[in-house]
């Protein structure tokens, strides 16, 4: 398919082995040419390398309005303005009420939101009328998981955001909806195994084990789902959250 030729898009948290960069290849390979951002430069080096021609990389990180200004004027200079946001990086920990502290909070919210946030809202002067924003929210939202509790109220503010900026940018025929992946398969969950200090593979056997589909996600699954927020495939989908969980929530 080519849904995508000729459009502009951008990724933040592209680099990582992950959601990221799947969605990176995935719009490339329908057509776009995808800007990349995130504060690995290594890992932004070896995305450009394993996804090829028509993808950008720029180092930053999205709590950071300098490096986004950055980015956003290397966009700018590329001449198309954009059509395709996916404000896809996020933080995680794992804490319950009575040993998370300040600082922890602090992260996880400073990414996922007002990060999510500072992404969308200087992205704005760039966006193409009828462009699409696709926010990273996450099935977490919706889930009581123990220690999960700053990472799931943050992932509800996005789901919220999601709804209110679909309602505040319709006029300018701009789709702001959301995704809410399920456990996928990325180096995140590792690194939230090392959190918990459990064996990852026994991490992730656990987490696709009581998924009702038996499986954890693969990142090209949600990519494609991604892709399809992005085309006009999507064209009557607004303020939606699209679910791609392998039923952990609707079964």
């Amino acid at each position: 398919m080519n849904r995508l030729a000729g459009k502009t898009a951008v990724i933040t948290g592209g680099g990582t082995r992950g959601i990221g960069r799947a969605t990176a290849a995935r719009l490339v390979a329908e057509g776009a040419h995808v800007f990349i951002t995130g504060r690995r430069e290594a890992e932004l080096t070896e995305a450009v390398e394993a996804i090829g021609e028509g993808v950008t990389a720029v180092r930053g990180d999205i709590t950071d309005p300098g490096d986004l200004d950055r980015l956003y004027e290397t966009v700018r200079a590329y001449g198309r303005g954009l059509d395709v946001l996916f404000a896809n990086a996020a933080a995680a920990t794992i804490a319950t009420i009575d040993t998370i502290s300040v600082a922890e909070l602090d992260r996880v919210f400073g990414v996922n939101v007002t990060g999510t946030m500072l992404t969308v809202q200087k992205a704005l002067p760039l966006l193409n009328d009828g462009a699409s924003v696709i926010l990273n929210a996450s099935t977490a939202a919706d889930n009581a998981t123990l220690g999960f509790g700053a990472y799931s109220a943050s992932k509800a503010a996005i789901r919220s955001f999601a709804r209110t900026w679909a309602n505040e940018l319709k006029g300018r025929g701009i789709r702001v909806n959301a995704i809410s992946a399920g456990p996928t398969d990325t180096s995140g969950m590792a690194e939230l195994a090392e959190l918990a200090g459990v064996d990852a593979a026994a991490f992730k056997a656990s987490e696709g084990s009581r998924i009702a589909i038996g499986r954890l996600g693969r990142p090209e699954e949600i990519a494609a789902a991604v892709a399809f927020l992005a085309s006009a495939d999507s064209s009557f989908m607004l303020g939606a959250n699209l679910y791609v969980d392998g039923g952990e929530n609707q079964i």
